[in-house]
């Protein structure tokens, strides 16, 4: 368990370096706070009436699912936007530079994704200030309540969650993801799904099948302003 008195951990920066983190982050899952209760960062649609949709990643960046899901959004024209841990930005910087390079947003997770709600003031103000620079911040697990939404507003980022569930953390097959997805994706959408925190093979899978799915019926794919 960190102690109250460990070192701060500082907002990451494109191209920081530091040592490896000790544990693998755990995955948005199970959130404890219902998502669509607290609304997104109020994203704005390209165009007046355009169809956007609003890919969001958590818990990267990871060498092995990262370049994957960017390249897959490369080819279909898509951009997204990657909620990152501060541990896996300075564990890859090379990888959080790239979301960058092709056009993509970064919103903060934390630095190591506790629930905020669960642990000290303290170590939440270390959890809130220590991932990527972002306005945009998501809280792990989506746990989220007045006094929390009060700290990441005076962290100078605004609370985004969601309003669609892939629910590919729970790992249910491709297939599976893609109909979560379809279910209840509609114009100006928020997609949770996930490039790190176990296998991401099955949502690679499911992002190559839904792209062009949700082409086909006219959306767009755009980043949310973070």
């Amino acid at each position: 368990m960190e102690s109250e008195a460990a070192t701060r951990p500082q907002a990451v920066k494109t191209s920081t370096s530091a040592e490896q983190p000790a544990e693998k982050p755990q995955p948005t899952a199970d959130p404890t706070a219902d998502p669509t209760v607290d609304p997104t960062a109020d994203p704005s649609r390209s165009a007046a009436g355009a169809k956007v949709v609003y890919l969001t990643f958590d818990d990267g960046p990871d060498p092995a699912w990262t370049p994957q899901i960017l390249d897959l959004l490369a080819s279909n024209g898509a951009k997204a936007t990657f909620f990152e841990l501060g541990q896996m930005v300075a564990r890859h910087p090379e990888l959080h530079d790239a979301v960058l390079a092709g056009g993509n947003a970064i919103g903060s997770h934390s630095y190591s994704h506790p629930q905020l709600t669960m642990i000290s003031a303290a170590k939440r103000h270390r959890e809130i200030t220590g991932g990527p620079e972002s306005k945009c911040f998501r809280p792990p697990y989506g746990a989220v309540n007045a006094q929390v939404r009060a700290e990441i507003k005076a962290a100078g980022m605004k609370p985004v969650l969601w309003d669609t569930d892939s629910l590919d953390w729970t790992k249910p097959g491709s297939g599976a993801i893609v109909a979560n997805v379809l279910k209840t994706v509609h114009s100006g959408s928020v997609v949770l799904m996930h490039d790190a925190g176990g296998n991401r093979s099955e949502t690679v899978a499911a992002l190559e099948k839904l792209l062009p799915i949700l082409t086909a019926k006219g959306y767009t794919f755009a980043a949310l302003d973070c």
